[in-house]
Formats: structure tokens, sequence, C-alpha cells
């Protein structure tokens, strides 16, 4: 199965890029080059061995960068190269790809002869060369190729999970090895879907389809009284995937759309939290959702008797009702008196939730399929350590980014040291609580892959869950028990689907 493809040969010519007296990369080949990496499919760079020592010196360059084999050919003597190649990859089953630009036609065709050797172009034109082999128009085509082999040598056993999200958070996945082209230990190879190429052929053959929704959100319209799956406005590549998915039930999708809705509104979450109440513990410990309330403005006159009846009292933390998707859905506040809550920028519509005192200590849980982890991270201090930080204004709002920095202490603000109150908190933690409701929330959300936040109240030990996100990174779990876990989830995923 791992053999299907066992290497990958990139010419030059796909590579690198005239301009001007000098050389340069092509646009799109840093993307496959990471890809190529991440996968660990033995991966080399073909050359001339009379080329300049400008282009010389920028293929070696590539190939130390990504861990590839730098490889050099005279065009009309290619054995020292295939002897080269045989050496490093061996003499095994499978395919070798070369990927070569239809300008080197003759040294194609002389490499062709090694029969073990099968041939990738990248056209430049609209020609076709029917003598060549595989054709792609473009270099991010080459990863959904490798897929293609390996799924038809394969068989059925394989399957195929065609992915979207943001360059950033696939390179934060992919270089923990999550999305490996070659099969994984249960039988998956993932391909990025890429929105420069129309969806609809790259979705033919693919599984599954395993989305980021929020990282192509454009706009989000709290305001309008229609339900929330119409309020969001995705990127038009989303919407492409949307609209193939309705028409195309067959294709799985972890996970569908509407599954993921209510996670990018906080007031849908706080009121789906509340029925948390039901898993109290025999000790009277439990897991709850902060108390909160929602405003449209700041400067409504009934703010304060609102405040008191939904059991709210300073410090407050306020947030925007949409929480992730748009740039502003992580600025927030700390709010010390009710009456700065005038003019506060924040955008609105807000949830005001109550300030847990929780000594510093935030507990991120991580569900993959039916298995949960967790990990312990420092957090924002206590309300009373909060109004002591250096270079406080009195007791102003803090206003802050939580995606780029938090508000923080020194140990001996905290009144301890060593992280002494964080492990007095953590050993307050009811694992088998929050256990509980993990399953809980799986039921209720539906969701494959989910994270969510908890705190530990000092003074009830109240367990409060203060966040809920889709799909998060879990980069907190060691790889080697994370990413295997991240697999069996997306397999079971398929294979409840595909029964139910």
């Amino acid at each position: 199965m791992a053999k299907a493809v066992r290497g990958v040969i990139l010419d030059e010519s796909v590579l690198s890029a005239a301009i001007g007296d000098g050389w340069s990369l092509q646009p799109d080949a840093d993307p496959l080059l990471r890809r190529l990496r991440h996968s660990r499919i033995p991966t080399g760079i073909l050359n001339e061995d009379d080329a300049s020592a400008e282009k010389v010196g920028l293929l070696k360059k590539l190939a130390t960068t990504y861990s590839f084999r730098y490889f050099s050919f005279n065009p009309f003597s290619i054995d020292e190269a295939t002897h080269d190649i045989r050496e490093a990859w061996g003499e095994t089953e499978g395919h070798i790809l070369y990927v070569v630009s239809e300008t080197k036609k003759e040294a194609c065709i002389r490499l062709r002869s090694c029969s073990w050797l099968t041939t990738v172009v990248k056209l430049n034109s609209g020609s076709k060369c029917e003598d060549w082999g595989l054709h792609i128009n473009m270099l991010g085509e080459l990863p959904l190729t490798i897929c293609n082999l390996i799924k038809k040598e394969s068989g059925n056993d394989v399957l195929k999970v065609g992915y979207i999200m943001k360059p950033s958070r696939e390179e934060d996945f992919a270089k923990r090895g999550a999305f490996p082209m070659r099969p994984t230990q249960n039988g998956l190879c993932f391909v990025p879907l890429i929105f420069k190429l129309p969806l609809a052929s790259q979705l033919k053959g693919v599984d599954l389809v395993l989305h980021k929704a929020t990282d192509e959100i454009v706009s989000f319209n709290l305001n309008s009284s229609s339900e929330l799956t119409e309020r969001v406005t995705f990127s038009e590549g989303m919407q492409e995937l949307k609209r193939y998915l309705e028409h195309n039930p067959q294709c799985c999708v972890i996970d569908p759309f509407d599954k993921v809705y209510p996670v990018l509104d906080r007031l849908e979450i706080q009121n789906l939290l509340c029925g948390l109440r039901d898993l109290s513990m025999k000790d009277s410990c439990k897991i709850r959702s902060p108390h909160h309330l929602k405003v449209d403005t700041f400067n409504e006159p009934e703010l304060i008797t609102r405040l008191s009846e939904a059991k709210l009292s300073p410090p407050f933390i306020v947030k925007p009702q949409v929480a992730c998707g748009v740039a502003d859905a992580h600025s927030m506040a700390i709010v010390f008196k009710v009456e700065d809550f005038k003019d506060l920028k924040v955008p609105v519509p807000a949830i005001i939730q109550e300030y847990v005192d929780h000594s510093s200590t935030l507990y991120k849980f991580y569900v993959l399929g039916d298995k949960v982890f967790h990990a312990v991270k420092t957090s924002i201090p206590n309300g009373d350590t909060l109004m002591k930080l250096p270079g406080r204004n009195g007791q102003q709002p803090l206003l802050f980014d939580s995606l780029k920095s938090l508000p923080t202490a020194t140990n001996s603000q905290f009144g301890g040291d060593d992280g002494s109150i964080a492990k007095i908190s953590a050993a307050s933690l009811n694992i088998d609580l929050v256990n509980d409701a993990a399953k809980w929330l799986s039921k209720r959300l539906g969701l494959t892959v989910f994270g969510f936040d908890v705190v530990v109240q000092d003074e009830t030990r109240d367990h409060v869950i203060v966040d809920v996100n889709y799909l998060p990174s879990f980069k907190e779990v060691p790889d080697d028990i994370a990413i295997p876990a991240f697999w069996r989830a997306i397999r079971r995923s398929y294979e409840l689907r595909r029964t139910n």
C-alpha cells in the first residue's frame, strides 16, 4: 500500500522561473514542496549538469531546505541519473513520478525508458502529449494525482480525505504528520482541495471531506432574524463546496455545516451549555456554563437590573457574540465597574459573562471521536490580581485579543511561587465529571473533533465551561497519541455515517 508511490522527482523546469538575469522559485511551488516534505514521500530535484551556478545554487538550497535529494543528469546520457535514483530509493515496487514541463520533451522521452518511472507532465499550454503519461495543468494538482494512484492500486481499503483550511492551519497540522498523502495505519490518505481549481473535478473519488469552515467566513450578520444557517456568508470557494455536498450526499463530510453553525455563536453555545446542570455529582461538585447576558448595546438604561437578574456582578468578561471567523471575534474586555460599560470598545452584540476566579489555571479538553484528552495551561489571573497589574490605570476596563496575548501576572503577584496556586487548582479537577460532560457535548453537538475550555472556580469548585470550538489544533496533546486518535475519529465517523 505505502509503495504505490515510492518517490517523486521534480524536474527543474517545473520549479524554477527565469527572472531577468536570474532565477527564482515558481509561485505555486512552495505549497507543493511543503506538502511533499510533511508527507515524508521521498522527493528529489532533478537538474541538468550544465546549468548555471546560480540555478544550481537555488535548486540545491531548495533540496536542503525541504530535506529532498538533489540529482543532476546529462540530457544526452541519463544512465548516471537513473543509477543515482536507484541507489537512493532502491528497486522496490511502486511508482516514481517524474514531474516535468512539456518544454523538456527530449529528456522526458529518455527518462521514460525506465520502466519504473511514471511521467507526470506539467503542461504550459492547452496541448496534450498523449504518449507522456499522466497530465496536470498546475503543480497544485500533484497531491491529487499521487492520492489517485494510491487509491487505484490499494483499492477500497484506502479512503481519500480531501481537506480545506487556511494555509497556516494546514501547515500546523501537516508538520505534525496529520495529513500524509501515503496511507495512514488505518487506511486514510489526505489531499488538499484547492479553490484555484474546480472543486467538482477534485472531489470525484474523494471519500470524505474535512473542512475548517470558520477559516472561510466572509461575514456574520447577527442582526438578521433569519435562521443561523442564513446569517453566515462564506467565501465563494466554500459556497461551492457546500453546493457540491448538497447535490452529492454520498460524499461524507466531517463535519456537516449545520453541526458547525452553533459553535460560531457564543449565545447559542451558552444556551446549549445550560443543559449541563443535570450532570452534577453526588458530592455537590457541578459543571456548568458561566452566568451570562446578551446585550445589543452597552448603554441601555436597564443594564444594571438585567445584570443582577442574570446573577452577574463585577468583574465581568465581555466577548463578541460572534465566536470566530471574523476579524474582531476575539476582541474582549474585563470590566471591573458597571459604569465602565459606557463606550466599551467591544463589538456588539456581545455576551457579558461572569469572571470566574480560577487561580490562573485553564484545562483544555479535546474530543477526538470517542477519545477525550486534556492539557493544563496557564490562564488569566484572578480578578483582584488583574487590578494590581503594573501599568494598570485604576479599575479601567482591560482590553485584549484572546488570540494574541492574555493578561498575565508573575508568581509573586499570584501570592505564591513555582505555580503553587495552579497546582492546588489542578488537584481540584474532577476528571470523571468533565469526561461525562464531553460525552454529553459530543451527543448534543454531533461533531467529530472539537474542544472546550474548563476552569475550576476557587471558592465553589464549580467546573465552568468557558469556550467551545470546532476542529482545534489539539497541539498540547503529544503527536504520537493525538494524531492516531485523530485518524481513528475520522475513519469511525465515516463508518458510522455509512451505516446510518
